[in-house]
């Protein structure tokens, strides 16, 4: 799926001249966690988050210093701090370097994207102009709304041999792994490091095509058992 699958496409803007306040009341009443700042052309110059509101003056949230924070403190670090909690407009406390994507930009990359970032939300632009917006929220309407995969029909040494590549990509060393496949049912045995990696092998396992059902019988490697491993 795509960006144009599950963006919200009604996207407020606002200017660089429209007051905090008023972006404010809009985040309230709109239920919306941003908006992006947009010229007179309507390109994108920004984007106003509630991040961006939570230090104001006003509301006796700015933010208050230690005494030797501010010994290290660059004074473009104390200068962008008092613009946040001290500017009127949009353009003065909204983020210019704005992460977007575009209409056909898959939803695994933009779910990387908000990882990596830290980020709620980003812009769904087409030549500049903000088209949509996709939230994490969206993200879960787009995996909420998937058709689950058709059923698939694999003899057992198919299946078997689908299982090494699988749990590989899982991670698993499989050097004390086994799995047995009997009328595509999948039994796994053996010792593994950790109980992240007994989950993972039940998973990968029950994602391989043919498999009807997984039983799990492996085990957490105990330190005495991981020493006598190595003798």
């Amino acid at each position: 799926m795509q960006a144009q699958d599950v963006m919200t496409r009604s996207v407020i803007t606002v200017t660089a001249n429209t007051a905090v306040t008023d972006i404010a009341r809009q985040l309230i009443a709109r239920r919306i966690s941003a908006v992006p700042v947009v010229d007179g052309a309507g390109k994108i110059i920004g984007i106003v988050s509630e991040g961006d509101l939570m230090r104001r003056d006003e509301s006796d949230t700015g933010r208050k210093r230690s005494w030797w924070l501010s010994l290290v403190d660059s004074p473009g670090d104390k200068a962008a701090d008092y613009v946040k909690s001290h500017g009127r407009d949009a353009g003065d406390v909204m983020t210019r370097d704005v992460l977007t994507v575009s209409e056909e930009t898959e939803l695994g990359e933009i779910a990387a994207l908000l990882e990596k970032n830290h980020i709620k939300r980003v812009p769904v632009l087409r030549d500049d102009k903000p088209v949509g917006i996709v939230s994490r929220a969206n993200l879960l309407h787009g995996l909420a709304s998937a058709k689950p995969a058709p059923a698939i029909s694999a003899d057992d040494g198919t299946i078997r041999a689908a299982l090494t590549d699988a749990f590989g990509e899982a991670g698993i060393n499989q050097v004390f792994v086994n799995a047995v496949v009997a009328d595509g049912t999948v039994h796994i045995w053996g010792e593994v490091d950790s109980e992240a990696e007994v989950k993972a092998l039940k998973v990968a396992a029950g994602g391989v095509g043919g498999v009807k059902k997984v039983v799990n019988n492996v085990t957490v490697m105990t330190a005495q058992m991981r020493a006598m491993t190595w003798e």
